[in-house]
């Protein structure tokens, strides 16, 4: 039954980061804390892992499409790096049951987040080549992505998450590249701040590999299979139907965490 579970969580994570981009990696932690019984802390620290080799593959997917923009990926990936490790200092003294009810709190706004930007969904417009350029190295817009990347490192080292809900938006509103292109660009960002955090915790964390190594590979399998899926289905049908997701994963894990702290 659990390796089931296991193997069938796995599928769902990698389809979602497939499709979604980083974004899906949100339900990562929930489903190792509430299905596969790991305590929040180790489950923060499997999903990095998770996540981690899950959107290598996923972004490799991608590159064969010629999606990736590798040079705004590792500029916004290492922006990160540093609010990755202060983000693992911090997770370490935040009561696990506190730490589940701000996931909660997190994954509402990522979905009430996804749920505004799909109704608002359209073709982005074509601009040539210098101003596109222009509109993705402004000073102002620099320094947009350099405040999200800052964020985005945080939260993967705190909450074990890659953070493409505030990925994905910064690459398409700040810099202006088309969904699918910051869809596969976000899986670049995840992948280098899900090391960083990795190596924060080198030394401290506990690896249940029963667990990890069948998860990854169900998500890399169903990471391949979601970009099929965002082939195949506009980016607003599958975002709304992930947001529903998301928030009663939300309502889940904020009840759970509330009788915890008051039992």
């Amino acid at each position: 039954m659990i390796v089931a579970a296991t193997l069938g969580l796995g599928l769902l994570i990698g389809l979602s980061l497939g499709a979604l981009g980083g974004g899906g990696s949100i339900l990562t932690v929930p489903a190792l804390v509430y299905v596969l019984g790991q305590d929040a802390r180790a489950a923060t620290t499997s999903s990095l892992f998770i996540v981690g080799i899950t959107s290598v593959v996923a972004a490799l997917g991608h590159a064969r499409s010629g999606r990736v923009r590798w040079g705004v990926g590792v500029v916004f990936g290492a922006t990160g790096l540093a609010a990755g490790f202060v983000g693992t200092a911090v997770n370490r003294l935040v009561n696990p049951d506190v730490l589940l009810l701000s996931f909660a709190v997190v994954i509402v706004v990522a979905a009430v987040g996804m749920l505004v930007s799909s109704r608002g969904e359209e073709p982005a417009p074509q601009e040539d080549g210098a101003a596109q350029h222009a509109r993705r190295w402004t000073p102002g817009r620099i320094g947009g992505v350099v405040g999200a990347g800052l964020l985005v490192g945080f939260m993967t080292g705190f909450f074990g998450v890659g953070g493409g809900f505030v990925v994905v938006p910064a690459l398409t509103l700040a810099l202006g590249l088309p969904m699918p292109q910051a869809v596969a660009t976000s899986l670049v960002v995840i992948s280098i701040n899900s090391s960083g955090a990795l190596l924060a915790r080198a030394g401290t964390a506990h690896f249940d590999w029963a667990v990890i190594v069948p998860f990854t590979l169900a998500a890399v399998a169903g990471s391949l299979g979601g970009k099929v899926v965002a082939d195949r289905l506009s980016a607003a049908t599958l975002t709304r139907a992930f947001a529903v997701l998301l928030l009663a994963v939300a309502g889940y894990t904020a009840t759970s965490s509330v009788v915890s702290l008051l039992g």
